[in-house]
């Protein structure tokens, strides 16, 4: 989703081609190649890389995922939404790095036509959906620090499981529309993408026809996801900060902020990269940057969310910990 957005505002002058080069079948492209011109000469370093990161990100997640789920103390709300968070973060991962490992393997690398709509519709799902969890985590955070005597009532089984499945709903519902206006644009013989996934804006630039409604909507839909949780994760946070300034003594300051520290930093992470490259505009940098940067958060973040959560968390290292060494003891 933040990649879509950074491409409609990046790149708002689209090609307009030859209107009746859209009669033409032959050009009608069948599977598109993914070209990035910047880490040519590196493809076995890369492999090496993203397989590492790819392993990681999988491991990782999938560890926070078992043992929030095996560990009975933390069947919380909270946890709940972290164990949704690593199991959407490793969708993300498997959505975007194999298609990268096969780049770096077997290039030049191609994907066919439908394949390219079922990468992009389930990497922009992803995407939206863990958009949506970091905003209910930071509602979950403002009800137990603000109203702690109301907790238990208000994050409820029942309402947090719903939020759950309002965000992930939300979520695949996000790029129904894109994907199906996408689908109606006819390339014009230009088959290459320079990027490591599909995505809608970079199909609409190979498009030969004009596409000002294709831009339109797919910079209102991603603003709208993107300002809408960014709005619910400031206002919550502010509300926490403003209620952990009342507290008189400095360590129960420090104990409150504590209980959120893992979710700002993932929500810094998430945010960040996007803020970057709105704060600066395309003739500021080159795509080059435009491609790292979205790597960032799309390849690293979901990398780093499971150590963030382990190494800030006593909850989840006490737990881990736990089950490594009852794995050891029943191995021995």
């Amino acid at each position: 989703m933040h990649h879509g957005l950074q491409c409609y505002f990046s790149d708002p002058q689209v090609k307009t081609q030859d209107i009746n080069a859209i009669n033409d079948s032959s050009n009608h492209v069948t599977e598109y190649i993914f070209g990035f011109p910047i880490l040519h000469g590196f493809h076995i370093l890369l492999f090496i890389i993203f397989f590492f990161i790819y392993f990681s990100s999988i491991s990782g997640n999938g560890l926070i995922f078992i043992v929030v789920t095996l560990e009975q103390k933390l069947h919380t709300p909270m946890y709940f939404f972290v164990r949704n968070l690593s199991l959407v973060d490793m969708m993300t991962t498997i959505a975007a790095i194999p298609k990268m490992l096969n780049k770096f393997s077997t290039h030049p690398d191609s994907v066919s036509f439908q394949g390219c709509f079922v990468q992009m519709y389930f990497f922009v799902s992803f995407n939206a959906i863990e958009c949506y969890l970091l905003s209910v985590m930071a509602y979950d955070r403002y009800v137990a620090i603000c109203s702690p005597l109301r907790y238990h009532s208000i994050m409820n089984r029942h309402f947090y499981i719903s939020l759950a499945l309002v965000s992930w709903t939300l979520g695949f519902a996000s790029p129904i529309a894109v994907v199906i206006l996408a689908l109606k644009l006819r390339s014009c013989g230009a088959d290459e993408i320079q990027h490591y996934y599909c995505d809608h804006p970079l199909l609409v630039q190979l498009a030969c026809a004009d596409t000002p409604l294709h831009v339109k909507i797919g910079t209102s839909l991603s603003t709208l996801v993107l300002f809408t949780c960014f709005t619910i994760i400031v206002i919550s946070y502010a509300r926490i900060i403003i209620s952990v300034l009342r507290i008189a003594s400095t360590e129960g300051r420090s104990k409150t902020f504590s209980t959120c520290a893992s979710h700002f930093i993932v929500v810094n992470m998430f945010f960040l990269p996007p803020i970057f490259m709105y704060i600066f505009p395309k003739p500021f940098y080159s795509s080059d940057i435009d491609l790292l940067v979205d790597m960032f958060y799309t390849v690293l973040t979901p990398m780093l969310n499971p150590i963030v959560y382990s190494f800030r968390n006593r909850d989840i290292k006490d737990s881990l910990k736990k089950h490594i060494l009852h794995i050891k003891e029943n191995s021995l």
